[in-house]
């Protein structure tokens, strides 16, 4: 499906599940704004494999998702650098494990400043220029933990929640306007936040990695097998192509039959 000419925004695309929907709209024709933290030297690999493997414009932007300034600034060098922003995904998050009574507060205010918050304005910095040009797609990535719950996650949780309705609101406010905004609940995927959590129980409970990976797919993950961040690429690339543009606040699950229990 090509998106030759859009150009696009990726929250935390250096890494994990924002770098394989980066990579994937990149196959399909889509100039990437990258965003993230990371090693400089290595960002400006990732930045010349991009331009050299898929033969589009590919630019960088290390705003601060917890600074809404940095956000608005980062929506406004887009522009600039490509010519206009087409496409917004909004894939940045950070998890914290605890029960609710000893959940760090500074912990639950860097969770929803980053994993909803952020969304929030980067959205609102974007919506004029997608009036303006008459054209765009908004995708954001919640979780399956946006429409169940799980214990020792009260700030992930409840910010997945919000991205949820939020989603919901931006796709109302803009539904005459040809832009549309969905979001994508995906299951366990093996990132660095999910390896933590797997790293996690292996020590809590004395067992070995490998076997901590089965009982953390087996509790919740029918099928037993990671979501692979491709597959949310293609579902991206699928919203955001001609196929796409009757669809808008649709709350899209890749679970591997987490929620149908």
């Amino acid at each position: 499906m090509s998106l030759k000419s859009k150009n696009a925004i990726v929250t935390g695309s250096t890494s994990g599940i924002g770098l394989a929907i980066a990579k994937t709209l990149a196959e399909n024709g889509c100039n990437i704004m990258l965003n993230g933290m990371g090693d400089k030297a290595a960002i400006d690999t990732q930045i010349a494999d991009f331009s050299s493997t898929y033969g589009v414009k590919i630019v960088y932007s290390a705003a601060d998702m917890t600074m809404p300034a940095e956000i608005r600034q980062m929506v406004a060098d887009c522009k600039a650098q490509l010519g206009s922003v087409d496409i917004l995904v909004n894939n940045a998050g950070i998890q914290h494990t605890a029960p609710i009574e000893e959940f760090p507060e500074e912990k639950w205010d860097a969770i929803l400043a980053i994993n909803l918050s952020s969304a929030f304005h980067s959205v609102k910095a974007a919506l004029p220029e997608m009036r303006a040009q008459g054209f765009g797609r908004i995708v954001n990535i919640a979780s399956v933990h946006g429409l169940v719950a799980s214990v020792n996650k009260a700030a992930y949780v409840a910010a997945k929640h919000g991205i949820v309705g939020f989603t919901k609101v931006t796709a109302l406010e803009t539904a005459e306007a040809n832009i549309t905004c969905n979001a994508i609940c995906p299951a366990w995927v093996h990132t660095p936040l999910v390896q933590k959590q797997i790293d996690d129980k292996a020590q809590r409970e004395n067992i070995s990695i490998d076997e901590a990976t089965r009982r953390l797919l087996g509790e919740k993950q029918p099928n037993k097998r990671f979501v692979k961040p491709e597959n949310i690429g293609a579902l991206i690339a699928f919203l955001c192509g001609e196929h796409g543009a009757a669809m808008t606040g649709e709350i899209l699950t890749i679970d591997g039959g987490w929620t149908a229990q």
